[in-house]
């Protein structure tokens, strides 16, 4: 169903259907996610563009019984193989949530939760140090590391989950509306992190916000629901072409404003 050309994707997803429960939430989706780039989720409330997110590194599974029908492979394996290892899976594939929420530990024990519990090897102050700057507020940290990270502000707070997920060098980081507690101007600093980051790693964003969408993503998908309230995946393509020429009268009024 993706309209982009890539020569290398993230994430294939062939006929996925999703129930949490009897409760069917996503029906039928197809789509190949491009790598090392930024892909923005849109859609009204209730279509599922988090539910699909999280299915993307098994997250999904913690909040209640589900049932995933289909595939969904990462670099070409099947995540939802029995074999696959989920710490291992969410150790590559990262996830920062709409609220931030930092450890109730030091600013320096955040970012180096994940590298010793995965046993990483090397310099730990200097892979903090690397995380923290990745995530431009190492100049912001560098003196108070090891002060509580629930004394940092919002948006400082939310750049500090962003290099606790980047300390343990994830091929693909998830963000479940990243911004949406954030005042305009640690929204641009986020912005402007997704945009240094697009080279390095996949990104994949879920965002209410159209001119986000169009600021920060090179692809764009759109969900709606259906008669029956369940979520589909209507149009997926690049950004410019989605915002500008949507195939579908749904993306288009989407976008304009006409609903949602």
């Amino acid at each position: 169903m993706s309209s982009t050309t890539t020569t290398s994707n993230a994430y294939q997803v062939r006929n996925m259907n999703f129930f949490y429960g009897t409760r069917q939430a996503l029906d039928g989706i197809n789509i190949d996610i491009p790598a090392q780039s930024v892909t923005a989720i849109i859609g009204p409330s209730g279509c599922g563009k988090s539910t699909f997110l999280k299915s993307l590194n098994r997250i999904a599974e913690a909040e209640t019984k589900v049932r995933i029908d289909g595939q969904i492979s990462l670099f070409g394996q099947n995540i939802y193989d029995p074999k696959v290892n989920l710490t291992q899976l969410r150790r590559r594939v990262g996830m920062v949530f709409q609220r931030p929420n930092p450890f109730p530990m030091s600013i320096y024990d955040n970012v180096a939760y994940g590298p010793r519990v995965f046993g990483t090897k090397g310099n730990l102050d200097a892979l903090v140090e690397s995380s923290l700057t990745k995530a431009a507020i190492w100049n912001e940290v560098k003196d108070k590391l090891r002060t509580s990270a629930q004394g940092l502000s919002g948006g400082q707070q939310q750049r500090l989950c962003i290099a606790r997920s980047l300390a343990v060098n994830p091929d693909v980081l998830l963000m479940d509306e990243p911004c949406s507690a954030l005042d305009p101007i640690a929204t641009l600093r986020i912005e402007e992190l997704i945009e240094n980051l697009r080279t390095q790693l996949t990104i994949i964003i879920v965002t209410h916000n159209m001119q986000q969408a169009g600021r920060v993503s090179q692809n764009t998908l759109f969900f709606n629901t259906d008669e029956s309230r369940i979520g589909q995946l209507v149009e997926s393509g690049l950004t410019k072409e989605i915002f500008f020429s949507p195939k579908d009268k749904r993306t288009e009024d989407y976008i304009t404003g006409r609903f949602g």
